[in-house]
């Protein structure tokens, strides 16, 4: 029996639900076999140029954190963070050369979860807590989550994030369309996978007035991603690693 399947089984009995809105509820978090969402990978494109020119610009940290009710913690070692800047140091360290361009040496990069191809993260988790979805999204299920912290040491970006504290009292106004999570879990990004859903993009995509981020799906060769990877250079975090990060950076 797999985890899907297990999940919904025991949640009929626990809940006492009819056994048909149920299983349409349980359902309904995943994505069917034929619907064309399934046939995607999701991928994203980020123009350091044009998000290094925004300056101190966070509105798509400050959206994404907002929509994924990601609280603000008053400790740096207890920070929660889905999107967040880093130097082009920390990020690319083993890219670099001593003639880069000086503006993207030391300007900042957006980095989030890189929903690897080939994520550690997931082979790692001892509960199936983290997973990877068809379309290539990375996914939490907080609710699996025994707060090892295996998939924070198996990840090699720092993507993942630890509730030290009840995350709940951080919140000045809890978004009520997202779950909030609990204290000893992980979390990071998700992709906005309930937003795509729905036919929208990623809050930090939709948000971002500089238009430095670009999500599509690589499968298609028309899509505004490959378009952009066909036409430009672009850079992934630590690729001799072999997870394969489906985030890109036009350079």
């Amino acid at each position: 029996m797999d985890r899907r399947l297990f999940v919904k089984l025991t949640g009929l009995g626990a809940l006492g639900l009819a056994a048909r809105p149920a299983l349409d509820l349980f359902a309904a978090a995943e994505i069917p076999a034929h619907s064309p969402l399934a046939q995607r990978r999701w991928a994203m494109v980020m123009d350091l140029r044009k998000c290094q020119e925004a300056g101190d610009c966070e509105v798509c940290i400050a959206a994404c954190h907002q929509a994924h009710n990601v609280p603000k913690m008053d400790r740096p070692d207890e920070e929660i963070k889905w999107v967040w800047k880093e130097s082009f140091h920390h990020t690319f360290h083993d890219q670099e050369h001593p003639y880069l361009d000086e503006q993207l040496r030391h300007g900042p990069v957006l980095v989030t979860c890189n929903h690897c191809e080939n994520p550690p993260c997931v082979r790692v988790c001892p509960t199936q807590a983290t997973w990877k979805r068809d379309d290539g999204i990375v996914m939490m299920d907080w609710h699996r989550c025994i707060g090892c912290r295996y998939c924070i040491v198996g990840c090699p970006y720092g993507s993942r994030s630890f509730n030290w504290q009840d995350p709940r009292k951080h919140l000045a106004e809890p978004h009520k369309d997202f779950p909030t999570r609990t204290k000893g879990v992980v979390e990071k990004c998700t992709l906005c996978e309930e937003r795509l859903t729905r036919n929208q993009l990623p809050a930090c995509v939709e948000a971002c007035p500089a238009g430095a981020l670009v999500f599509g799906d690589l499968g298609d060769p028309d899509s505004p991603v490959r378009e952009l990877l066909k036409s430009r250079y672009t850079l992934r975090r630590k690729p001799n690693l072999g997870t394969q990060p489906q985030v890109y950076y036009i350079v």
